[in-house]
């Protein structure tokens, strides 16, 4: 638990200043004007006051008990004043000062050593390097920050890896009239990390949404468990930084290549349920919604509006948030009729017109409440001078106190107007999320039918089939292992397919070119002959591969090219194959990623995926559902079905070749990077046509 930093009785400042602009005054001023219910103790050896409080020379003189100590004092003094920390029983510390880890060796051991005398006195760390925490709890009150932004109480918690991004974001949502619960900037993250405060916010009552920006994740492992057991209870709003850096660490696979930056955070963030946002005022806007509204029950939704071009485009956006906007029932059109005027539109969207009053916006909230078609109510509510816009306002602020179905409001107004700032001032204490155009509100109402069927989305567990050699796909890596291999050969990569019933196509490696014809002959013209070398990466890239050899002389004659071509690289090995034209060409790849055990990837493959780049990734294991998602996921997923006179492939044996795949990864962790490509997919039956493994 961390109620000692997020709920601390009495508060200590180690470091506190009587200059007013440095940061330990800053903070106890903040703590006064927040009206921090519990006693402030400054430390400082030479004041007898700071911001009209008593100073102590030092803990030991407090009399009282300390939940959490600011230390703002030069890095080299933080050791002794964690001892001293120990010593008076103090459970959790807040480190604003700077130097240690981000610094260089010296800032790196000052840190091991305030850490290793924290552990020994059971002190739980926050930072250093950062800003602090907030919990605006009527109750308590403690702005343990040295930030300038005072939020009202709310429902949404705050958790940002940089100070900067959260005071913006904490901003955001004050600027919006937003409350917020708590907020934490943890700056290095030495001990208490982000996962840990996701999961107190999670466990705390009083928080309804999270926001969270991060820009990676040091234990992901860690992290990917709390979020999948928080978003369950509640909704996680996050962004990650850094999507757009060029240049991603080069890959000899073509998974890992593709992976990009980080993409094991956004894979996270899916696996478990969490909102992903690109834009930090968009966001902001969404907590809106979260903070007052229920989850939808559906993507289907109401439109009540009056003034027509704002419905066109709060319709476009809606739609393509994911929602749908559906025809009402006769029995509801019957009952608009005895509410709206003559020239209202009855359909979908609802057009009260713009002389409608009270009374007409609630008879269509009415309706669209007792729609069992209508999972949503979307309102444009522009205020005509010549309506009682106040009224308008309490209608709709009685009907989303009711809590039935979620309710957003495009509010177009002239805020110079008093009259109109009055109405927006019942929205606000109503607790009616209201925007100032209509995208903003309709992409807060796609946000949350998004978590609504994030929440309802089971994506059930892995499947383990059975008749797998798992001993002997171990063994063969172990012997590749021991002779110093990382790159294993294709006869290994096949044998161990072969382990895992993933279908290939029929092989066998040689060594002489009559062993070559042999083999050939044995499995059937015609083939394919491909060098297999360690030395050897992109073998067709340096002549290393012929397809389609319809007899043994196009196969003798392709080996004796190789060798001339390649022999440098000293004794070669060929390895011949069934060649199987006329499928479609894809991709399967995986990619160790670190604590999460592999990214799994699918794609079109040969020279596609290459030039397309249209590929998705999963984080093992793989379920049946997300392989099926995976397959829809490809922006060019309509040629799986087959277009213009082409045949489809057959879905279900890629759907089980991905299960198979992730099977093996989890099986075997020590692969490193793993490519099928490309897979040959036909009508009926899917076959594995080239293949590498990194160990």
């Amino acid at each position: 638990m961390l109620d000692a930093l997020f709920r601390p009785k009495a508060v200590a400042i180690i470091g506190a200043s009587i200059k007013e602009l440095s940061i330990g005054n800053v903070i106890i001023r903040n703590l006064q004007k927040y009206g921090y219910k519990g006693p402030i103790y400054p430390i400082n050896p030479s004041a007898p006051d700071v911001c009209g409080l008593k100073a102590y020379k030092s803990l030991e003189e407090i009399p009282g008990k300390i939940d959490l100590a600011h230390i703002i004092i030069p890095s080299s003094f933080v050791p002794e004043a964690m001892e001293s920390c120990g010593r008076k029983g103090i459970k959790a510390v807040i480190i604003n000062s700077a130097g240690f880890s981000e610094m260089g060796e010296e800032g790196k051991r000052l840190q091991e050593l305030f850490l290793a005398i924290a552990k020994s006195y059971g002190i739980r760390v926050f930072g250093p390097n950062c800003q602090g925490i907030i919990n605006s709890d009527p109750e308590l009150r403690a702005y343990c920050n040295f930030t300038f932004t005072y939020p009202d109480p709310g429902a949404i918690s705050v958790v940002a890896l940089s100070g900067g991004v959260g005071a913006l974001i904490m901003q955001a949502l004050t600027d919006l009239g937003i409350g917020q619960r708590l907020y934490a900037s943890n700056g290095n993250a030495s001990d208490i990390s982000i996962p840990e405060i996701v999961r107190y916010y999670g466990n705390d009552e009083g928080t309804k949404a999270v926001i969270l920006y991060t820009e990676g994740f040091s234990s992901p492992g860690e992290f990917l468990e709390v979020a999948r057991e928080v978003s369950a209870k509640k909704p996680i709003l996050a962004m990650k930084a850094g999507r757009t850096e060029q240049g991603a660490k080069a890959a000899s696979s073509h998974t890992g290549s593709l992976a990009g930056v980080d993409i094991a955070t956004e894979l996270i963030f899916e696996k478990t349920g969490i909102l992903s946002f690109t834009d930090e005022g968009e966001m902001a806007r969404a907590a809106m919604a979260f903070a007052t509204q229920p989850i939808p029950k559906g993507n289907r939704v109401g439109i009540i509006t009056n003034t027509g071009g704002p419905a066109v485009i709060a319709t476009d956006v809606l739609v393509s948030c994911g929602l749908d906007v559906p025809k009402l029932s006769e029995k509801s059109i019957e009952t608009l009729m005895g509410t709206q005027f003559p020239e209202a539109a009855l359909e979908n969207p609802i057009d009260v017109v713009a002389t409608a009053g009270g009374l007409q916006f609630r008879g269509a909230l009415d309706v669209l409440l007792e729609e069992d078609g209508i999972d949503s109510i979307y309102i444009n509510f522009v205020t005509a001078p010549f309506t009682d816009t106040h009224e308008v306002a309490r209608q709709i602020v009685e009907v989303s106190k009711m809590a039935r179905k979620p309710i957003v409001c495009n509010f177009m107004t002239d805020l110079s107007q008093e009259r109109f700032r009055i109405t927006m001032g019942i929205l606000k204490e109503g607790g009616v999320p209201h925007y100032a155009n209509p995208s903003d509100a309709a992409k807060a109402l796609g946000a949350l039918s998004k978590y609504g069927r994030l929440k309802q989305r089971d994506i059930g567990e892995p499947v383990t089939f059975g008749g797998v050699d798992a001993a002997a796909a171990r063994s063969i890596i172990e012997q590749a292992h021991q002779a110093g291999r990382s790159v294993l050969s294709a006869g290994d990569v096949y044998s161990i397919f072969e382990a895992y019933g993933i279908p290939v196509a029929g092989w066998k490696v040689v060594e002489t070119t009559e062993e070559a014809v042999f083999a050939a002959d044995k499995i059937g013209y015609p083939v394919v002959v491909k060098v297999d070398s360690e030395e050897i990466d992109h073998k067709s890239d340096m002549g290393g591969v012929a397809i389609n050899l319809k007899d043994s002389a196009a196969v003798r004659a392709a080996v004796e090219e190789m060798q001339s071509r390649l022999g440098t690289f000293g004794k070669l090995r060929y390895f011949v194959q069934k060649f199987l034209p006329g499928g479609r060409e894809l991709i399967i790849g995986a990619a160790a990623e670190r604590e999460l055990g592999h990214l799994v990837m699918f794609g079109l493959g040969g020279i596609y995926v290459e030039v397309l780049k249209d590929v998705v990734f999963k984080i093992a294991p793989v379920t049946r559902l997300e392989a099926t998602e995976m397959l829809s996921g490809i922006k060019t997923a309509a040629l799986l079905d087959g277009v213009r006179g082409e045949k489809g492939i057959d879905k279900e044996a890629v759907i089980n070749l991905i299960q198979r795949v992730s099977q093996l990864l989890t099986d075997l962790p020590m692969i490193q990077e793993m490519d099928m490509n490309p897979i040959m997919a036909f009508e009926d039956g899917v076959f594995a046509v080239d293949g590498r493994i990194r160990i």
